[in-house]
C-alpha cells in the first residue's frame, strides 16, 4: 500500500494503515481481511444500512438531549446519520455480511463511517477521533448486542412491507384470472387422477385465497418485529446507558422510522438472547415459499404438453426452450419461482440451526440469520412480481380441449350418484371406461334417468357447486 494514500489508525490489535479517503476505520479494515467469505457486503443491503443509521441517529439524539454529547458534536453525528439514511456513503459499508463476532464488525463499520462523516461536517480530518470517536461518541450508551438486532428488525420490517405488497399484487392477478375463467368447465383431479368437474376460475380463485392467507401471516410476523432490546446494551442489564436513554431513543426511533408501534421489550435480558422472532418470520417465509412453489408446479403441470401433456392452459412464451429441440418452449417463469422457494426453504434450516446455536446471554449467529432472511424476502418479492407480470397475467385457457375432456370424463358419473346409486354409477363408469362411450348416453340407454334429470345433474352450475337446483321428477 502506498503510504501517501493511507492514514494510520489504532485499535486493540495495534496500528493499521487505512486508505486515506476511506470513511471506515481500523476495525472495519481488519474485518474485511478477516471475513473474505461471501463477497456480499453490507453495501448490498441499503435498507439495512439505513436501519443502522436510524438506530445511531436515535441514540445520538437521546444522548445529545441528555447532555451526554456536546450539542455541536451530537448535531454532526445526527447530520451524518441523515445523509447515510438518504443513501450517501453506502459504498463505505464494506464488511462481508457473513462474519464472526455477533455483528460487531457491522456495528463498528457504521460507527466509523458515521464518525468520519461527522468529522467532515465539523471541518476536521478523517481519523481525528479526539473530536468525534466511533465508540466514545457514536456508540455511546450502546452495544452491538442491542444495536445490531434492532437494525435487523427495522430492515426486516421494510422487507416484509415489500413482500406483502408483491404477494397482494400477485393475488390480485390470480383473482382477475378467476373472473376471466369463471365459466370455463374442466375436470378437477385428486392424486393426479380424474375427479369431479370444476371451473378453471375456481381453480385460479384458490390461488388467490391461499396467497391472501399469507398476507395475513406476514403482517402478524411483522408486528413481532417491533419489540426491541435497544437500551439493553451488552446483555440486557443496560450497563453504561443513562436511565432515561432507552425511552428517549425509542421515541426518537419511532419518529425517524414512522413506525409508531416500536416498543421496548419488557425483559431486556431475555430479549437480548432470544431470536424467536426470526425463527417465526422464517417459518412464515417458508410457508409462503411452499405455497408459491405448489402453485408454480400446478401451472407447469396444467400447461404441460402441448401434445403429450394436460395442455389445459397456455403460459406466455418467454424464450426458446432448447438448444437442440426446435420449437420447444419451457415454463421458465414458474421454474425460477420454484428455485426461489427451494432457497427459502433451505434458508429456514439455516435460521433454525443458527437460532438453536445461541448460548447463554447472546446469540452470536445473527449475521447469517439476517442475510438468510434479507435474501429470502427480497427474492420472494422479486419472484412474485416476475410470476405476476411475466406469466399469470398472460395465461390463456385451452377451452376447446377442456370442453372435450369434460364431455368424455367418467368423473361426471359422481354427480349422478344421489339419483342412481353407487352400484349403478360404478357399472356405468366401468362401461364408459372400457368402451369409450358417453356417461349420459349410457344412463339414458338404461332408462335410469330422464334427459331432463341428466341435463340438470350435469349442468355446469350444478357440477361446480354454483347452484343446487332440485332434480326434475322422472
Amino acid at each position: 500500500m502506498n503510504l501517501a494514500n493511507t492514514r494510520v489508525e489504532h485499535d486493540l490489535i495495534g496500528d493499521l494503515d487505512v486508505p486515506a479517503d476511506a470513511y471506515y476505520g481500523a476495525h472495519t479494515a481488519r474485518a474485511v481481511d478477516n471475513f473474505p467469505i461471501s463477497g456480499v457486503t453490507l453495501a448490498s443491503y441499503p435498507g439495512f444500512i439505513a436501519a443502522l443509521a436510524a438506530v445511531k441517529q436515535a441514540a445520538a439524539t437521546a444522548n445529545r438531549d441528555l447532555s451526554l454529547l456536546d450539542r455541536t458534536e451530537g448535531d454532526a453525528i445526527i447530520a451524518a446519520c441523515e445523509q447515510i439514511r438518504g443513501g450517501a456513503f453506502g459504498d463505505q459499508f464494506v464488511v462481508d455480511m457473513i462474519q464472526g463476532g455477533a455483528g460487531t464488525s457491522t456495528n463498528m463499520n457504521a460507527n466509523e463511517v458515521i464518525a468520519n462523516v461527522a468529522l467532515e461536517i465539523l471541518g476536521k480530518p478523517k481519523g481525528d477521533y479526539g473530536t468525534c470517536h466511533p465508540l466514545d461518541h457514536v456508540n455511546k450508551g450502546q452495544s452491538t448486542n442491542d444495536v445490531y438486532p434492532t437494525a435487523v428488525k427495522l430492515a426486516l420490517d421494510g422487507y416484509v412491507v415489500e413482500l406483502r405488497r408483491a404477494v397482494a399484487s400477485l393475488r390480485e392477478a390470480f383473482a382477475a384470472k378467476a373472473v376471466e375463467f369463471a365459466d370455463v368447465l374442466k375436470i378437477g383431479r385428486t392424486q393426479l387422477q380424474d375427479a369431479v368437474p370444476m371451473t378453471l376460475g375456481q381453480e385460479f380463485a384458490t390461488y388467490a385465497v391461499t396467497l391472501a392467507e399469507d398476507e395475513t401471516r406476514l403482517e402478524e410476523a411483522r408486528i413481532l418485529l417491533h419489540e426491541l432490546n435497544l437500551g439493553g446494551t451488552a446483555i440486557g442489564t443496560a450497563l453504561n446507558a443513562h436511565p432515561e436513554y432507552q425511552q428517549l431513543a425509542l421515541a426518537n426511533l419511532r419518529a425517524i422510522t414512522g413506525i409508531d408501534s416500536l416498543v421496548g421489550a419488557s425483559d431486556l435480558i431475555e430479549a437480548t438472547q432470544d431470536v424467536g422472532v426470526f425463527v417465526q418470520l422464517s417459518g412464515v417465509l417458508k410457508r409462503v415459499a411452499v405455497k408459491l412453489s405448489k402453485i408454480c408446479s400446478d401451472l407447469r403441470l396444467l400447461s404441460s404438453g402441448p401434445r403429450a401433456g394436460l395442455n389445459e392452459i397456455h403460459l406466455p412464451a418467454r424464450q426458446a426452450g432448447s438448444s437442440i429441440m426446435p420449437g420447444k418452449v419451457n415454463p421458465v417463469i414458474p421454474e425460477v419461482v420454484n428455485q426461489i422457494a427451494f432457497e427459502v426453504i433451505g434458508n429456514d434450516v439455516t435460521v433454525t440451526l443458527a437460532a438453536e446455536g445461541g448460548q447463554l446471554q447472546l446469540n452470536a449467529f445473527e449475521p447469517i440469520i439476517a442475510k438468510s432472511l434479507f435474501d429470502g424476502m427480497a427474492h420472494l418479492a422479486a419472484g412474485c412480481a416476475t410470476l405476476q407480470t411475466r406469466c399469470v397475467e398472460g395465461i390463456t385457457a385451452n377451452t376447446e380441449h377442456l370442453a372435450a375432456v369434460v364431455a368424455k370424463s367418467i368423473g361426471l358419473v359422481t354427480a349422478l350418484n344421489p339419483a342412481i346409486g353407487y352400484a349403478s354409477a360404478t357399472a356405468i363408469a366401468q362401461e364408459a371406461l372400457s368402451n369409450g362411450r358417453n356417461i349420459a348416453e349410457l344412463v339414458l340407454e338404461r332408462n335410469l334417468l330422464s334427459q331432463s334429470q341428466i341435463d340438470a345433474l350435469l349442468s355446469p352450475s350444478h357440477l361446480t357447486g354454483r347452484a343446487r337446483n332440485s332434480v326434475p321428477e322422472h
